[in-house]
């Protein structure tokens, strides 16, 4: 009787237990299920986040392939244009300068950068005077050297004191150059020749030549009416030469 008293009180803590771990799995399998469902749902979203980005890039480069080739550029120029003007606004409102704010605002790297490119341009702006003529050979002469400092080293050792001449030195006639150095000048100087003829615009005289003219002015005058009006002309022009004119 103790036994079956015994056994009966075990029963409903085992179905407790059961029932228990019944509960605890179907609670984990409801949550797993609940992180799946929100898994999906965020993948769901970003899909279609995704589809919308991929759509506007699309409108986007549609955009952009119906402008013009050089409409970054145009684009570029007319943003830096609006900077420009804002700029200049807010000088005028300061009550300073724009060129000279604009030039304080120039880096280092960005001067020698200009600088460099208005160098490179080197416009030639044609005769003026003599001495621009001058200036501007002697520019074009200076750009050609390249300085042998071993030689340089060599004369220095050789001369002494001697190499930094002062009012009390007497150096005139002693500095013989090197050939190398007349072969270079000689060869600069028929460069320089070629260069004249090339670009001379003196028409050589001929001495056979019908002279029917006073002088230069009127010479100018006669080949223009001999261009425009010779095929016409010829014939009276020959008459008069044999004497034959009616």
């Amino acid at each position: 009787m103790v036994a079956e008293e015994e056994s009966g009180a075990l029963e409903p803590k085992a179905a407790s237990n059961i029932s228990e771990d019944q509960m605890t799995a179907e609670e984990l399998a409801e949550q797993k299920r609940e992180a799946r469902l929100r898994k999906f749902r965020e993948l769901h979203l970003k899909r279609n986040e995704a589809r919308k980005l991929n759509h506007q890039e699309v409108v986007e480069e549609d955009k952009r392939l119906k402008l013009p080739a050089n409409w970054e550029a145009k684009k570029a120029r007319l943003e830096w244009e609006l900077k420009v003007e804002e700029k200049k606004k807010e000088c005028v409102a300061k009550g300073e300068d724009y060129e000279r704010v604009k030039l304080l605002e120039i880096s280092a790297e960005d001067a020698e950068r200009f600088e460099r490119k208005k160098k490179k341009k080197n416009p030639d702006l044609g005769f003026s005077d003599y001495a621009a003529a001058q200036l501007r050979q002697y520019q074009r002469l200076t750009k050609q050297i390249r300085p042998d400092l071993e030689k340089y080293e060599q004369l220095k050792e050789e001369s002494g004191e001697e190499f930094y001449p002062t009012s009390n030195s007497l150096l005139h006639g002693t500095h013989v150059p090197c050939k190398e150095g007349v072969d270079r000048m000689v060869s600069d100087l028929e460069k320089q020749i070629q260069k004249r003829e090339k670009y001379s615009r003196r028409r050589s005289y001929n001495d056979d030549a019908d002279i029917d003219y006073i002088n230069e002015r009127n010479a100018k005058f006669n080949k223009k009416a001999e261009r425009f009006y010779g095929k016409y002309t010829a014939e009276i022009k020959q008459n008069l030469e044999r004497g034959t004119a009616v």
